[in-house]
This record gives C-alpha cells, structure tokens and sequence, in this order.
C-alpha cells in the first residue's frame, strides 16, 4: 500500500521527469558539454599577468647625445661635475612604467617598430636585431622586446636645446596601432626633456595626481585578461542556460506535455515549482562548476560568489520561462531568446573595458550580476562592498522571475 500523495513527492517526480526530457534533447547535451569542456581548455592559455610598462625606443642613444654636447656646454661655461651628472643622466628617471631602449641607427629604429626587424636583449643588456625574413636565428639567452614607439633626436639635440635654438625637430615614430594618447604622452615626454635639460620650469602648473585621477585609480592593479574572463565566463555560462531551459520549455508547451501532466495529482504551482528548481539547479551547478575550474573561489568571498551566482541563476531561469512560454514553435522560441540574451550581455564586456560604466547600461538586469561577479573575484569586495548591488540584483530578479512564471501560467491554462 502506498504513502499519501504529498507536493514534495508530486515535485520530486515532475524533476525526475525534467532531467529525462533533459538529456533526451542531444543538441543541448552536446552544446553543454563542449562548452564546459572549452572553457576548461581556453582558459588555460590566457595571459596571467599584465604588462603595464611602456617600452620607448630612442635614437641615437643617450651617450651619443651627451658626447655631442660636451663642447658646446663647456663653452657655456658647464664644469666638470656639471658634465659628470649629465654623462649619469637618465631620460626615463622618475617615469613610472617607461622602459627605455637605445638604438645607434635610426633606420634600424623604424624597421623594428614597423615589424620588418625583431628587437632582442640578452641579459647583460646587449641589444641584438634579427631580420627573420632573412631566416636568421633565434639569439640564445635573449628577450624579444615589443616596441610601438620611439623618438628619433638629432645629434644635437642637448646642445641645440642649452643654446636655446629653434626650429629644433624631432620625429616620433609609433606603429598603427598605438593609440593616439600614447603618441601625444610620447610628444609631451620630448618637451619636457627638453625643458628639463635647458634648466627651465615647465610653463604649466600640474595638480595633484589626486585632483586629476577621477574614479578609482587602477594604475599598478590592473587586471590580466584571465582575471577578467574569469567573471565573465561564469557569467556567460549562466546566461546561455537561458536557451536550452526555454527550448524544454516551449517543447513542452507546444506539445501539450503539459496538460497530460495536469490530469495527474500535480497543480500548475507543482509545474512551476518543477520548471523553477530544475532551471535554477541547472544553471547553478554549470555555474559552480566553471567556478571551480577558473578558480577565485576563498574563504573570504566564498558565500558572496555562492549567492550572486544562486541570484543569477534563478534570474535567468525566469527569463527561460518567459521566453518558453511566448514560443510558438522553434524559430520564434530562439528569436525571443536572443531579443533577451544580446541586451543582457552588453554589461559583461564592462569586464574587458573597465571604467564607469554608462547610465543605460547599469539600468539593464544583468549589471549587477555581473558588478559583483567583477568585484568579487578581481577587486576581492565583501558583502559590504556589494550590497547595494545585490539589491538593485534583487529587484530585478523578482520582476523577471514573477513575469516568467506569470507568462508560464497564463500560456498553461489557455492550453
């Protein structure tokens, strides 16, 4: 004899039936699979750390400029220890971030920044150029540099610069793709040089750095591309569930599965129930799951990830119902999902352009999913940092789930 027929029970068979119907759909098996299986596997080859310096190349070197000008600053009247500083002297002293290389032959300069020669440093220092169209080798024991810009001086340029002449002209190369920032950074580094080296003050006055820097200053803390994939991909795991849990959905729907469970013991709050847990446990153990193979997951912050990505989870669940349930057959089931899904993914790419983000984009749902994401695992927030986030999360939450199960229930009784 049986035990009595309770909702948890009724519940309990109506999921069983929801992961058959599941993994009978292959499509969706084989596209989950594989994208577990790739973002193990691409997220491996990431770059882990950030390069924040800039390499300036300069020609001819430093010595050169310096030899040059020795007779013309001692005629000025320049002593001997004047002229010791001066042979010390350091182009890039003081600036942060700027790795300064020196090459004897402007030609050669502009070949390596235009990429038709490769610029190696051993370790004592020696600069070595390898014409690799020519088939030479790789130098041993050296360090292939990058360079996108460089400034070619005359040979004059310090005596020209102390006497004070004009029309002084020095060119600076940089390659296409550098942005135009860099190349007026690059122009504002030669005058003062030059203001520098003819013993003047610069005619501006410069706040502190305090007073210009608005926002956050991320200089020396800015984030490799692993670290900020790492939030994006678990966001963006979430955010796909939305087509496969609203193609069972809209299956089910178009097939009256529905009305054949309904003349069973099983209410439409039973259905809903169902469809909710299984969408939510679905995306949440994908989630979890990616979570663990990207790492960021600590002591700290373990129960703030747990949560948000819980949030999320049934947020997009919601968002499946909705879409399920306005589906008339495949084609406009899929055209529903991306009419949600691409607005949604707009605030991810925040991650990879970091800044303010524009008002319209913080209204969409999905930013505060995703500004916890960032904050969590990047910028290690805490629950403090985050809970103005997960309440606008929150709000969004209840109106996106509430319409999905609204839409699901009206679509099943019309049934």
């Amino acid at each position: 004899m049986s035990g009595p027929v309770t909702r948890a029970s009724i519940v309990g068979s109506l999921l069983k039936k929801e992961l058959k119907a599941y993994s009978r759909d292959k499509l969706y098996v084989f596209l989950t699979v594989l994208t577990l299986v790739a973002v193990t596997i691409l997220f491996q080859f990431l770059p882990a750390s950030v390069n924040e310096s800039i390499t300036l190349a300069v020609s001819p070197p430093i010595t050169t400029l310096v030899g040059d000008a020795k007779d013309t600053l001692k005629g000025m009247g320049a002593t001997d220890e004047q002229l010791a500083e001066l042979d010390n002297a350091d182009l890039a002293e003081q600036q942060e971030g700027l790795l300064l290389i020196e090459f004897d032959s402007e030609a050669d300069m502009t070949k390596v920044i235009e990429g038709t020669l490769e610029a190696w440093r051993t370790d004592d220092g020696e600069l070595i150029l390898r014409d690799k169209e020519a088939g030479e080798d790789e130098p041993e024991n050296a360090e292939k540099l990058g360079l996108d810009i460089g400034i070619a001086f005359p040979p004059t340029f310090i005596a020209d610069v102390a006497t004070k002449q004009q029309d002084i002209s020095v060119t600076v190369y940089s390659d296409a793709g550098v942005p135009v920032e860099i190349q007026s950074a690059m122009q504002s580094f030669v005058r003062e040089a030059a203001y520098q080296l003819a013993g003047e003050e610069l005619p501006v006055g410069m706040p502190d750095e305090e007073a210009i820097v608005l926002g956050q200053d991320r200089s020396g803390d800015q984030a490799a591309l692993r670290d900020k994939m790492r939030p994006m991909l678990i966001f963006m795991i979430l955010l796909m569930e939305t087509f496969s849990m609203s193609a069972l959905v809209s299956t089910e729907v178009l097939q009256r599965t529905v009305t054949a469970v309904l003349v069973t013991p099983a209410r439409i709050g039973d259905f809903l129930a169902a469809k909710t847990i299984f969408g939510t446990m679905l995306a949440l153990t994908q989630g979890l799951f990616v979570l663990l193979v990207v790492g960021g997951l600590t002591a700290q912050n373990w129960s703030l990830l747990l949560t948000v990505i819980f949030m999320g989870a049934v947020m997009f669940t919601g968002v499946a119902l909705l879409v399920g349930a306005a589906g008339k057959d495949f084609l406009g089931q899929l055209f529903y999902a991306m009419l949600f899904v691409i607005p949604m993914i707009i605030p991810s790419f925040s991650v990879l352009f970091p800044g303010t983000a524009a008002a319209w984009v913080r209204v969409i749902p999905t930013y505060p999913i995703i500004d916890v994401l960032v904050g969590t695992t990047i910028y290690n927030a805490t629950w403090a940092d985050s809970w103005t986030s997960l309440a606008y999360a929150a709000v969004w939450l209840v109106v996106l789930y509430g319409a999905g199960l609204f839409a699901l229930k009206r679509k099943v009784e019309s049934l």
